[in-house]
């Protein structure tokens, strides 16, 4: 029996079969069987297989003026699969190619969309002889030669990879894989065309994600990102001396600048195929990652001052792809990446752009990329693209990214945006608008001149009256911004009525009812009659029955009515009417529910606010209320906006009212010196310190052993002075550490402390009566500003200077 190891010879048989044409391409399809057989020493066959097989001939100078005989003899010399007794059956064949209508590319083939990358086309590759499945061998004794046979070989090669047929036999073949592994470590700066034919192959199998385990195996991706640094460099060396020979030499440096063009294309076609590689292997985040980590984004982002569209196009998605992730997004911010990508909108390709918009909307994301691509003119260079179809959407999106930010708004008013976007806006049809259309226009109106300009001309009338008849609440809502702008509420007073109908009729809308609320709410003007208003069209009922528990409003539909009715509470009539309705009592209870709705409480303090501004409903807020405890427990809130509102408003009540002043400046004092008071209280031995206020509003401690006391006093004694004529020697250092002890030259307001001749210490508030506003600075405490005296750093009245000591007088 025979053993393996006794296998010595191979035989291989060919068995010629059956041609035709190819079905979508210029080729010949010539179909024939492989037969291997293993022969022992004795020549018996061991082991034996067969396999089908194709081979294809491109004929791609055939055309209408071709010799048909000669194409035929030229290729049955070629092939040696074709007998030369099969002459006349090729003729017949290319004569029917010849004349075929759709010989170039079939009708069925999918076409590649405006922004799909497509297969290089590398024209190194492109030799005279056509390569032969069964001649691997001999083209891999080849890479062991000389720079111009590994040319001729990975050239063969390559012809045999373009072919997905034969990409499986191919990487089933070791040898020959580390060959051309090997080629391109060791060669790859030797020759250029040398380099692009080998990536070219491993190219050809990154196509197919099955083969990338084998290219990572050889670390292609790695040999081919030194190939793009390398080339990278060797392009800006070539690029100075070629601005050095300019200055020198005129004749000189147009003969320069032809070799360097030409040299410059050879080394994109590589850079193409190289990006293009690492694109599809890219897939696997684990060797994105590894690319970032090599600088792939500055190799990517340095290429981009390039003009070769289709190397641009490459470089943009292979951008595009990296971008979704922050880490990435933050190398070109550092590389200032939308600057290098201004110059693509000059250059007349509808794929690149389209691709480059893509990419810049991914990076609009980011707030400062947005910023920068304004300071680099992309508004004027978007609105043109606006009436373009392939464009459009990509262009939209990016403005409205950009009208996100408020120093940005002002420039659409510059560039011509205004009326392109009223006419897209105003002809749309009735199907939903747009809301990338929409979204700008409702951000670009808060700018009071674009504004100014969409209202000009009629434009708020059209708006207002296709907004009323599509009851659209995005189109209500950009009205309603036009409407914040002090200029233009006039122009809003004519539609009052309508949108006070348009709130009270029974729809299923909540949302256009919501928007107009909002709107009529924003149109404060004085000469308005809110009370006849409201009489006519009965809001008060309604509103009534919107802000009542038993409603169950929504928040944000309740939020809109209670600024309707702060709005109506400007008119003095009007405010008095909607307090007799028992408006206030329904605030107190929504102020109770709602109170971690910092909106909400806000809005609700504005009422109140408008309410005491009048004489007629101060008094009843005052007197019939409990309005101002509610202020004064919130005059401590978290909230800023909060806070200064109810100063303001309380401000008013002690201005008016004596009891609801005192009351005022009680718990100012209290919660100001909340620290001092409670180390007070919890004193072991506090029966002896009975404090109180008296009618100015001071503060009194009718025991002077408060001094004497080790727990409250363990400061040194230091310098002695005598204080207002007081018999019994005290420290004045003493009454200073005390006050440290107790952080109190942070927390405490002591505008007046006096040690008096009984024995009385006295901490006076009176300088809280003494002003009726305030001045905040950044940690929002109150800053009394009214008796003109100078404040230290604590907003206390400075003490330097009185008494030598720094005592307080």
């Amino acid at each position: 029996m025979l053993q393996p190891e006794d296998a010595k010879y191979l035989k291989r048989k060919i068995k010629s079969g059956s041609i035709d044409v190819h079905p979508t391409e210029k080729a010949l399809i010539v179909n024939y069987e492989l037969e291997a057989i293993i022969l022992s020493d004795q020549g018996q066959p061991m082991v034996g297989d067969r396999k089908e097989c194709q081979k294809i001939i491109r004929l791609h100078h055939l055309n209408e003026n071709t010799d048909i005989e000669a194409l035929a003899r030229e290729v049955i010399k070629r092939c040696n699969l074709i007998h030369e007794g099969s002459i006349g059956e090729i003729e017949q064949l290319l004569y029917y190619l010849q004349k075929r209508k759709d010989s170039g590319v079939s009708s069925n083939r999918r076409k590649p969309a405006p922004n799909e990358l497509q297969d290089p086309g590398i024209d190194s590759a492109e030799i005279d002889e056509i390569s032969n499945l069964n001649d691997v061998e001999e083209y891999m004794s080849l890479l062991y030669e000389e720079i111009p046979e590994k040319i001729k070989s990975t050239a063969l090669i390559l012809q045999l990879a373009r072919n997905p047929d034969n990409l499986e036999e191919l990487i089933q073949n070791e040898p020959l894989l580390n060959s051309l592994s090997r080629v391109l470590r060791e060669d790859w700066k030797q020759n250029t065309d040398l380099a692009t034919n080998v990536i070219y192959i491993f190219f050809c199998f990154s196509s197919f994600r099955e083969f990338h385990p084998i290219i990572s195996h050889f670390k292609i991706g790695a040999l081919t990102m030194q190939v793009v640094e390398y080339e990278l460099v060797k392009y800006r060396q070539w690029r100075d001396e070629l601005q050095k020979k300019k200055k020198k030499n005129a004749d000189e440096f147009e003969k320069s600048k032809v070799k360097f063009e030409k040299l410059v294309r050879k080394q994109e076609q590589l850079l193409r195929v190289s990006f293009y590689m690492l694109l599809n292997i890219a897939e696997d985040v684990n060797v994105e990652i590894k690319m970032r980590n090599k600088q792939i984004i500055t190799m990517l982002v340095g290429t981009l001052d390039r003009d070769n569209s289709e190397l641009l196009i490459l470089v943009i998605s292979f951008l595009k792809k990296l971008s979704m992730y922050r880490e990435n997004k933050d190398d070109m911010v550092r590389l200032n990446i939308v600057d290098k990508m201004a110059r693509l909108f000059t250059m007349r390709n509808e794929d690149l752009l389209n691709i480059t918009l893509r990419l810049l909307l991914n990076l609009s994301f980011e707030p400062k990329l947005r910023i920068r691509m304004v300071q680099q003119g992309f508004i004027q260079k978007l609105v043109p693209l606006l009436d373009k179809e392939q464009q459009r959407y990509y262009a939209l999106c990016l403005l409205y990214h950009m009208s996100m930010e408020d120093k940005c708004k002002p420039l659409f008013a510059k560039s011509g945006a205004i009326p392109v976007l009223m006419k897209q806006l105003l002809t749309s049809g009735d199907d939903k608008i747009e809301l990338e259309l929409i979204g700008l226009c409702i951000n670009i109106v808060l700018d009071e001149t674009c504004a100014t300009l969409i209202c000009g001309k009629g434009g708020l009338k059209t708006l207002m009256r296709k907004a009323m008849k599509k009851r659209n609440p995005f189109m209500m809502k950009m009205i309603r911004n036009i409407a914040t702008h002090d200029k233009l509420k006039a122009n809003f007073v004519d539609y009052v009525p309508d949108l006070a109908d348009a709130i009270l009729r029974v729809d299923d809308n909540e949302d256009f009812v919501l928007e107009c609320i909002g709107l009529l709410a924003s149109v404060a003007e004085k000469d308005l009659d809110w009370a006849l208003l409201f009489n006519e069209y009965g809001l008060t009922a309604w509103l009534q029955q919107q802000l009542s528990k038993e409603s169950e409003t929504a928040d944000d539909l309740l939020l809109e009515c209670i600024m309707l009715v702060g709005t109506a509470c400007t008119d003095a009539p009007c405010a008095a009417a909607i307090a007799n309705e028992g408006f206030v009592q329904l605030l107190l209870e929504i102020l109770n529910a709602k109170q971690e709705d910092d909106e909400i409480l806000l809005q609700t303090i504005y009422v109140f606010y408008q309410m005491v501004l009048h004489e007629t409903t101060r008094q009843m807020i005052l007197q019939q209320t409990q309005v101002p405890a509610y202020l004064i427990d919130l005059i401590n809130d978290k909230n800023v906006e909060v806070k200064k509102l109810c100063d303001q408003t309380l401000a008013i009540v002690g201005e008016t009212d004596p009891k609801w002043a005192k009351k005022i400046v009680q718990e100012r004092f209290k919660w100001h010196n909340s620290q001092w008071l409670d180390m007070i209280k919890a004193h072991p031995d506090n029966d002896m310190i009975n404090g109180e206020f008296d009618e100015d509003g001071a503060l009194h401690f009718q025991d002077a052993n408060v001094w004497d006391q080790s727990d409250a006093f363990a400061a040194d004694m230091g310098e002695k002075a005598r204080l207002d004529g007081l018999s019994t020697v005290r420290t004045v250092n003493h009454a200073c550490s005390l006050f440290q002890s107790m952080a109190l030259t942070k927390w405490i307001r002591p505008w007046r402390v006096n040690i008096q001749g009984n024995g009385v210490f006295c901490i006076s508030a009176r300088a809280y009566q003494k002003c009726s506003r305030y001045e905040y600075r950044s940690d929002d405490r109150p800053r009394l500003t009214s008796d003109g005296q100078d404040l230290d750093e604590y907003g206390m009245p400075s003490m330097r200077g009185r008494h030598g000591g720094g005592g307080y007088d």
